[in-house]
């Protein structure tokens, strides 16, 4: 079996630095008996010649690999604060809420009266002008003081 010798003009597999992938190129400088530089036949960028590797694993030896674990469905966040607000609201005493006011100020568990989500239990002060409220219907931001 005899090698043949490459010389500048002959086509070679090289890595492209361009195109990212395994593709002809021409060899444009050698230094030796080695490939110096080359351009790229799909793209036309010339660059340092980088061997082909060997062809990846076999899609046989791929599917032989740990199949990957099941994923876990998440929690919905909703639902999440449905279950907290069913918690707390047997506890509520409506007669006892404050009406929300966009001017008031609040801290974490007072009791609310809003005009379009109901009943709500301040949750946290998010800021110097935002609270944090459970409405049956979820968390809401609210302006406040």
């Amino acid at each position: 079996m005899s090698k043949t010798t490459l010389s500048a003009g002959d086509t070679i597999d090289s890595k492209c630095t361009r195109c990212r992938a395994v593709t002809n190129h021409t060899i444009v400088a050698m230094v030796g008996d080695r490939v110096a530089r080359v351009e790229c036949n799909t793209c036309g960028g010339v660059h340092n010649y980088r061997e082909a590797k060997p062809a990846e694993k076999t899609s046989a030896a791929k599917s032989a690999r740990k199949p990957a674990a099941p994923r876990r469905s998440r929690k919905d966040p909703a639902a999440a604060d449905r279950e907290e607000w069913a918690t707390l609201r047997p506890s509520m005493q409506s007669d006892r809420a404050l009406s929300y006011d966009m001017d008031g100020q609040y801290k974490a568990k007072d009791l609310l009266d809003h005009p379009v989500f109901g009943l709500g239990v301040v949750q946290q002060v998010a800021g110097p002008r935002k609270i944090e409220v459970l409405f049956e219907c979820g968390k809401k931001l609210l302006r406040c003081g």
